[in-house]
C-alpha cells in the first residue's frame, strides 16, 4: 500500500503524519518553555555520551587548591581534591542516566506487557496477574532496595537499573491494563476480531500505538524515578563509592566536606543538585509537551 492509502477516519497516514507534526511544532512554538525542556533533556544526553570525552574528570589535579571557589578556570569549584566539580557533575551523568534509561525501559517493557495481556484477555489471566501487580506494590521499595544493596553491590549501571526496573513496574501495568480495558471495547477492535486477527496483530497494530504516547510518558516519568532512587541510594553510603554518580558527591560534600555547615564545601553540594533539579524540569516540561500534543482537546487554540 502506498503512503496515500486512505485508513479510519478517511485520512492517509501521511495526512495523519503531517498533521502531528503540525501540532507538535504549534505546542512547542507556543510555550517556549516546552522548547526549553527539550533542550535540557538533549543536553543531558549528549552531555551523558560525549561529556565524559570532551570534559574528563581525570584532570590534573590542583592540590594547591582544595575546595576552591568557583572561577573561570573551575566553574563549580573544586572538591576535597582538587578535581573540577563541573568535570564531575558531567562524568557522573553517563553512570546515572544509562542506570535511569535501563530502568525506565525495563519499567516500560514489563508494565507495559503485563498490563496489555491482562486487559486484552480479561477472566483468569488478568486476576492472577492483577493480584501479582497489587503484591507487587504493597511492597516499599526504598527497605526493599536497602536489603537488596546490602546484598547485592550493584557494580555496574545495568545491575542497578535491573534491579529497580524489576522493582517499579507495577505502577505501569496498572495504569495500561486500564487504557487496555478501555480500547479494547471500542469498534476498530471488534473489527479486528471480526475479520479473525490474532491476538497478536490486535495488540501490536491496534492497541499498541494508541497507546504509544502514554508509554513515551511514563517512560519518562521512570526516567526520574530511577535519577532520584540512585541518587538517594548513594548518598546514603549504601553502595560502593567507586562509580561517578551524582548521589557519591552530595554524600561526600554532605558527610566529607561538611556543606551542610561550612561554605567552603558548599559548590560542591550544590552542583549535583541544580543537575538533578534541571534534568527534572526538563523531563517534567517535555512530558507536559507531550501531553498537549497527544491529547488536542488540552491545546489552547
Amino acid at each position: 500500500m502506498t503512503e496515500q492509502t486512505v485508513v479510519a477516519g478517511g485520512f492517509s497516514r501521511a495526512d495523519r503524519r503531517r498533521g502531528f507534526l503540525r501540532g507538535v511544532r504549534r505546542v512547542l512554538w507556543r510555550k517556549p518553555s516546552r522548547m526549553l525542556g527539550v533542550a535540557i533533556v538533549v543536553m543531558f544526553a549528549l552531555m551523558g555520551i560525549f561529556g565524559p570525552l570532551l570534559y574528563p574528570a581525570r584532570l590534573p589535579r590542583d592540590n594547591d587548591a582544595l575546595y576552591a571557589p568557583p572561577s573561570w578556570a573551575h566553574p563549580f569549584g573544586t572538591d576535597f581534591e582538587g578535581t573540577d566539580v563541573l568535570a564531575l557533575v558531567i562524568t557522573g551523568a553517563r553512570y546515572v542516566l544509562l542506570t535511569a534509561l535501563v530502568t525506565a525501559v525495563i519499567t516500560v517493557v514489563l508494565g507495559t506487557g503485563i498490563g496489555l495481556f491482562a486487559g486484552f484477555r480479561r477472566g483468569r489471566w488478568d486476576t492472577v496477574l492483577m493480584r501479582i501487580t497489587d503484591m507487587k506494590l504493597t511492597i516499599p521499595g526504598l527497605p526493599l532496595l536497602l536489603v537488596l544493596s546490602t546484598i547485592w553491590k550493584f557494580s555496574s549501571a545495568f545491575e542497578m537499573g535491573l534491579v529497580l526496573g524489576l522493582l517499579g513496574w507495577g505502577g505501569v501495568a496498572r495504569a495500561v491494563r486500564a487504557q487496555t480495558l478501555s480500547l479494547r471495547e471500542r469498534g476498530f477492535v471488534e473489527a479486528a476480531r471480526g475479520l479473525g486477527l490474532s491476538t497478536t496483530h490486535i495488540i501490536g497494530r491496534e492497541l499498541l500505538p494508541g497507546m504509544a504516547p502514554f508509554i513515551a510518558m511514563n517512560m519518562l516519568i521512570a526516567v526520574t524515578g530511577a535519577v532520584y532512587a540512585q541518587v538517594g541510594l548513594f548518598f546514603l553510603g549504601v553502595l560502593p563509592f567507586d562509580a561517578n554518580n551524582w548521589g557519591v558527591m552530595l554524600n561526600l560534600a554532605v558527610f566529607g566536606g561538611g556543606a551542610l555547615t561550612t561554605t567552603a564545601a558548599l559548590p560542591y553540594l550544590l552542583a549535583p543538585l541544580l543537575a538533578i533539579l534541571l534534568l527534572t524540569l526538563g523531563i517534567v516540561l517535555v512530558v507536559d509537551a507531550m501531553d498537549e500534543i497527544f491529547n488536542p482537546r488540552l491545546r489552547e487554540e
